[in-house]
């Protein structure tokens, strides 16, 4: 696996930093971020979409991205879908 790295958290301090990456090889997303709190995860959980099963998997996990991290995210999109990285 090659990731390039896209940005972290501006505000990140001690101890937290979510970040993002690209994964060269496969162009997935890789987002490290702050884990969901109970209620967050709860109310994920019980979200019903057409053709989607009720539950988070065991091997998927909610995290939360900071709103000032926008410009990041869009980034790491942009990079994922051009066509040099491929």
């Amino acid at each position: 696996m090659a990731l390039r790295f896209i940005g972290i958290d501006p505000n990140t301090g001690t101890g937290e930093s979510p970040t993002v990456w690209v994964d060269e090889k496969t162009h997935d997303v890789i987002i490290q971020g702050w884990k969901a709190d109970s209620e967050l995860e709860a109310e994920s959980a019980a979200f019903e979409i057409p053709g989607h099963a009720v539950g988070i998997p065991a091997h998927e996990a909610v995290v939360r991205i900071p709103a000032r991290m926008t410009a990041i995210l869009r980034k790491a999109c942009d990079v994922a879908d051009r066509s040099d990285v491929r």
